[in-house]
C-alpha cells in the first residue's frame, strides 16, 4: 500500500467519501488509488473554483466535509475565491493539494511555489506531508481539523513521492469528532434578563440556529418576550417557508440596514457577528447598530447554538408559547408583461417545488426574492457568504450531489455566472437536477449602484464600460448547450412561465436565460 492509498482509505474510514477534483501530474498516484480503493466518488470539475465551490455546497447540505484534489500552488490559487466563501460560511473541507516530490522542489521547476504560504490565508489548518509512513496520520489530523465546530478548512499538501512510496502502517483510525462548546449558564441568565427588560431587543442568528427546529424554539422565545428575530445578511443555509418561523435578514444596503436596526436597545448574538457595513462609504457609518444599543454574545459560532436557544427558552419559560409559523400562500403567477425583479419573484413564489434547495447569487436583481418566497413550500436557502462572486453555480452543483432527491434552483447573476460557468459541464456529466435562472441584465448592476454609494459621481463612458456585459452580448442558451445543459430563453412573463414549467418537469440540468 502506498501513501496515496493509505490517504484514501483514511478519508473513507472517517466517512469522507466524496472528492471533487481537478488533478495534474503530481496527483496521479492519488487518482490511481481511487480505482484500487472502493467507495470514493470522484467528481471532475473543469476549473478549481468549481472544485472548491462544489465541495462547499456539498458540505452545507451533507453536513460533512468533502475532499478536494488540487494541482500544486496554481491549482490551489484558482480555488481560493470559493475557499474564502467556504471559510466565511463555516463549511468543512479537506483539501488535498499535490506538490512536487520532496527532492524535486530544490530545482525550482516552473510550477514550484510556496503552497503553505498561499494556503494559510484561506485555511484554518495547513500541513505539508513529508513521509509516506505518516501521511495517514496527517490525513487524520486534517479530518479532525475540518470537523472542528463550526466547520473548518483543512489543507494537506501531498508531495508526489509521499504519495507513491510505501506506507507500511496503512490507514489511520478515524479521529474523534469534537463537539461544540456549551454556553455558560450565566450567559443564559443575562440574555433572559435582557429579554425580560421590556426594552426593544432582537436576537441575531446564523449557522445551525437557522435550522427549522431551532427556529421553532426562537419563535417561542419571540412569542414569549416580543423580541425580534434577525439573521445575518449572508447565511450558509436557512430552512424556511411554510410551517417554519420566518426570520428577517439584515439588508445589504447601509441605509436599509440602519432602518432595520433603528431603535434597538439590545442585540443578542447567537452565532452571529455584530452587524457592520460590507464596505466603507463616505458619510455613512461602518457600525450598523444604534450607538446606544448593547450587543451581548450569548453563543459564539463555535458553541452549541441549538442548545443555547433551547436553554434560553427554558430560562424564560417560553417552551409553552406557540411560535408564529408561516402559512402556505401560493400566489397566482403573473401571466403577461415584461420580466422585472418583481414579476420574476412572484413567478418563483408561485412555482417553487416543495423541499427545494435554493442557491441565491442573484445579487442586485434578487433582492425581492427572499421576502417573496417567505410563504412558499418548505425549502432551504443557501447564500454567498464571503461576498466573492462566482459561488452560485458550483454551490448548486455540490448541493445537488449531496441531495440527489431534491430539486435545486440556482438564482444566478449573469456577471457571477461567468466566473465558474464550467460547473454546468459537471452538472451535465453527473446528470444533476439543477435549474439555473441567469438574471441577464447584461451588466454588473450591483457596481452601478455602488458607484453612486461611494460618491464617485459623474462617471463617464470608460467607467460605465467596466460594468457592462454587452458588446458582445453573451448567448446563454448557446453557451449552456455547448456544455451539455438544456436551455430556454425568456424575455416575457409568458415565456418565463413556460420555461420554468418545462425545466422543473425535466430531469437533469436546465438553464433559463431570463432577459431583463
Amino acid at each position: 500500500m502506498n501513501g496515496a492509498e493509505a490517504l484514501v482509505r483514511t478519508l473513507l474510514g472517517s466517512g469522507i467519501d466524496m472528492c471533487f477534483a481537478n488533478p495534474g501530474t503530481s496527483e496521479m498516484h492519488f487518482v490511481a488509488a481511487l480505482d484500487r480503493v472502493e467507495g470514493m466518488r470522484c467528481v471532475l470539475c473543469l476549473e478549481e473554483g468549481s472544485v472548491t465551490g462544489a465541495a462547499e455546497g456539498y458540505a452545507r447540505m451533507a453536513e460533512k466535509p468533502a475532499s478536494t484534489l488540487l494541482h500544486l500552488g496554481p491549482g490551489l490559487a484558482n480555488g481560493l475565491t470559493n475557499l474564502h466563501n467556504a471559510r466565511r460560511g463555516y463549511s468543512p473541507m479537506v483539501n488535498i493539494v499535490g506538490e512536487h516530490a520532496t527532492y524535486h522542489r530544490v530545482y525550482d521547476a516552473p510550477l514550484t511555489s510556496d503552497i503553505e504560504a498561499v494556503a494559510k490565508t484561506f485555511s484554518h489548518w495547513v500541513h505539508m506531508a513529508t513521509e509516506a509512513g505518516s501521511v495517514a496520520q496527517d490525513a487524520a489530523g486534517a479530518i479532525a481539523a475540518a470537523r472542528r465546530p463550526p466547520g473548518q478548512i483543512a489543507t494537506l499538501i501531498l508531495p508526489a513521492d509521499v504519495a507513491w512510496n510505501e506506507a507500511p502502517d496503512g490507514p489511520a483510525a478515524p479521529p474523534a469528532i469534537a463537539r461544540p462548546e456549551p454556553v455558560e449558564p450565566d450567559a443564559l441568565r443575562r440574555a433572559a434578563a435582557i429579554l425580560r427588560s421590556g426594552e426593544p431587543a432582537a436576537i441575531l442568528m446564523t449557522g445551525r440556529a437557522l435550522r427549522a427546529t431551532s427556529l421553532d424554539v426562537a419563535g417561542r422565545i419571540a412569542a414569549a418576550t416580543g423580541c425580534r428575530l434577525l439573521a445575518q445578511t449572508s447565511n450558509a443555509r436557512m430552512e424556511r417557508g411554510a410551517g417554519r418561523v420566518a426570520v428577517e435578514r439584515i439588508p445589504y444596503p447601509v441605509d436599509a440596514a440602519l432602518k432595520t436596526l433603528h431603535g434597538l436597545k439590545h442585540l443578542i448574538l447567537i452565532g452571529g457577528k455584530a452587524p457592520v457595513a460590507f464596505f466603507a462609504y463616505p458619510d455613512k457609518p461602518s457600525v450598523l447598530t444604534p450607538s446606544d444599543c448593547e450587543i451581548f454574545t450569548l453563543a459564539r459560532i463555535d458553541q452549541d447554538l441549538e442548545a443555547a436557544l433551547a436553554g434560553l427558552a427554558e430560562e424564560l419559560g417560553a417552551t409553552k408559547h406557540a411560535p408564529a409559523a408561516e402559512p402556505l400562500k401560493r400566489p397566482a403567477p403573473p401571466q403577461s408583461g415584461p420580466i422585472t425583479p418583481e414579476t420574476l419573484a412572484a413567478t418563483l413564489a408561485a412555482q417553487l417545488p416543495e423541499n427545494a434547495v435554493v442557491v441565491d447569487e442573484s445579487i442586485s436583481v434578487g433582492r425581492a426574492f427572499y421576502a417573496s418566497l417567505r410563504n412558499a413550500p418548505p425549502h432551504d436557502w443557501l447564500q454567498l457568504t464571503g461576498g466573492a462572486i462566482g459561488d452560485g453555480l458550483p454551490l448548486a452543483t455540490g448541493a445537488a450531489i449531496a441531495c440527489p432527491d431534491r430539486p435545486v434552483i440556482c438564482l444566478e447573476g449573469d456577471g457571477s455566472a461567468m466566473y465558474n460557468i464550467q460547473s454546468l459541464w459537471t452538472q451535465a456529466r453527473e446528470k444533476l437536477d439543477v435549474t439555473t435562472l441567469v438574471m441577464n441584465n447584461r451588466s454588473y448592476a450591483i457596481l452601478k449602484g455602488e458607484l453612486a454609494n461611494v460618491g464617485a459621481q459623474n462617471a463617464g463612458p470608460k467607467a460605465l464600460d467596466m460594468m457592462s456585459l454587452d458588446k458582445p452580448d453573451i448567448d446563454w442558451s448557446a453557451l449552456a448547450r455547448s456544455l451539455g445543459v438544456e436551455s430556454h430563453r425568456a424575455s416575457t412573463v409568458e415565456e418565463l412561465n413556460r420555461a420554468l414549467d418545462a425545466s422543473l418537469a425535466a430531469r437533469g440540468p436546465q438553464l433559463i436565460d431570463v432577459v431583463l
